[in-house]
């Protein structure tokens, strides 16, 4: 007769054979796919960027920023700065930008491609942007030092702080200045003023155009009018003597 040990030693070998094959058949369940990136939360838990979420609103880029996303097998990468960057900003520097260069203002901190922090060491320089002006698409220029990154517009320069965001397609890093385009360096150059020249001297022909005959050919004119009087008086004379 089988001691009770062996009996329950029997019994737990027995439960626990149905849950290893149902282990061993349980196929781990697929990971969902990914959801659209929203610009707009990722910015909107940095909670230091309302006046960059504006300027994209009123310039219909945070409209296209997903659409591109969503086209693009290379990824984008947004540089953006915060609402201290606006805020230091000269006064009245928003404003006076037409709406075309407020367009390029966003887009020069739009890199048309994915860029993880590492990558920036060994790009190479002026990295292309989605903004342009007048002279073709601007770039920016980025160092590394350590860990440390910078980047320029070659207007202003500044320091790539922590990522908001680091996973393919899309990065989203932030920066302590706002990226301004070099437009005053596109606006043309004034038109340079004729010096004012001596008047030139009146020849005969200006002379004439005033009205003022030249005077060799006025002293002409009398001599011919005196001769011909002359000869006609003659003339009468003769004839007065044969009659």
């Amino acid at each position: 007769m089988a001691s009770p040990l062996i009996l329950l030693a029997l019994t737990n070998f027995l439960f626990l054979i149905p849950s290893t094959l149902c282990q061993s058949t349980t196929a781990p369940a697929p990971a969902g796919p990914a959801g659209p990136i929203n610009v707009t939360d990722i910015l909107a838990k940095g909670g230091q960027y309302t006046a960059l979420l504006r300027l994209m609103n009123e310039t219909r880029v945070l409209d296209q920023l997903p659409n591109q996303l969503n086209n693009s097998n290379q990824g984008m990468t947004l540089l953006a700065p915060t609402d201290n960057a606006f805020l230091n900003l000269p006064a009245g520097t928003i404003n006076g930008l037409s709406e075309q260069q407020k367009v390029q203002l966003v887009l020069i901190h739009v890199l048309p491609k994915y860029y993880s922090l590492d990558d920036f060491s060994t790009v190479s320089n002026p990295v292309q942007t989605q903004g342009s002006g007048s002279r073709g698409s601007y770039g920016l220029n980025f160092t590394a030092r350590g860990n440390q990154v910078n980047v320029s517009s070659g207007v202003v320069d500044t320091q790539i702080s922590n990522p908001l965001r680091q996973i393919f397609p899309f990065a989203v890093y932030s920066i302590d200045k706002v990226l301004l385009p070099p437009f005053k360096s596109e606006a043309p150059a004034p038109e340079a003023s004729k010096p004012a020249g001596k008047p030139a001297a009146k020849g005969p022909s200006s002379q004439a155009a005033d009205g003022d005959s030249p005077p060799s050919k006025n002293g002409g004119g009398r001599k011919m009018d005196m001769g011909i009087g002359l000869f006609g008086g003659v003339i009468v004379l003769f004839c007065m003597a044969f009659l």
